[in-house]
């Protein structure tokens, strides 16, 4: 019997890209089914947080995320350009944000086609692996698209004539995150049960083969 769990996945999240990965991996190696439902980014959803909150959270974010990289041997730098434009000194969040809504709502739409796995897999990889500068510009991510298995034109058309919907859509994915008892990404919630954290993997696969998941094969 296929299991099936949500990923809720922010395209700004240092910890989401260091995941998916693995959760990639988990659903050829497993008989699971892993449904990506994006969410945006606190700097967007509740920027206020982000001045409440302790400023010391920023520089353990960014200390945190470049070992976990380098423990798991998984290539990362800081994007360029940041999917959210912000000014790091201050905190403050710009007024024009040009490519946290286009990926965002581009995730979505490949979740739409049941791609939202795979198309996070290879954007995050434009976004943070650093073997690329400026991931959104270019073919970049229609060659993402591509290795996802979709079409990047026919997603590009649906995010410019269907954005409000999109939004929508991004909207109820994070109000099933909090109802389902988390807040943050990347969190896997699976037959009601939240496993927030990149570090929780291996407790989400031990919590399946409870409940029957079975290798592929």
């Amino acid at each position: 019997m296929t299991l099936t769990a949500d990923l809720y996945f922010s395209f700004r999240s240092p910890y989401s890209y260091l995941a998916i990965g693995r959760y990639r991996e988990m659903v050829e190696t497993y008989d699971l089914d892993i449904s990506l439902r994006t969410v945006w980014p606190i700097a967007i959803r509740d920027p206020d947080i982000l001045f409440t909150g302790n400023p010391a959270a920023p520089r353990y974010i960014f200390m945190d995320s470049f070992r976990v990289a380098q423990m798991l041997d998984i290539p990362f730098r800081w994007p360029r350009p940041d999917p959210v434009v912000q000014d790091m000194s201050t905190r403050a969040i710009a007024e024009d944000q040009p490519y946290i809504y286009r990926i965002v709502r581009l995730g979505q739409a490949a979740s739409r086609r049941a791609k939202g796995l795979a198309f996070a897999y290879e954007a995050s990889k434009l976004i943070f692996s650093g073997e690329v500068d400026d991931w959104h510009e270019g073919d970049h991510l229609a060659g993402a698209a591509r290795r996802a298995g979709l079409d990047f034109a026919e997603l590009e058309a649906e995010v410019e004539s269907d954005a409000e919907t999109l939004d929508a859509e991004i909207a109820a994915n994070q109000e099933a995150l909090e109802a389902a008892g988390h807040w943050g990404v990347p969190t896997l919630v699976f037959d009601g049960e939240p496993f927030f954290g990149q570090d929780r993997i291996e407790l989400a696969v031990w919590r399946m083969k409870q409940k029957g998941l079975t290798a592929r094969g």
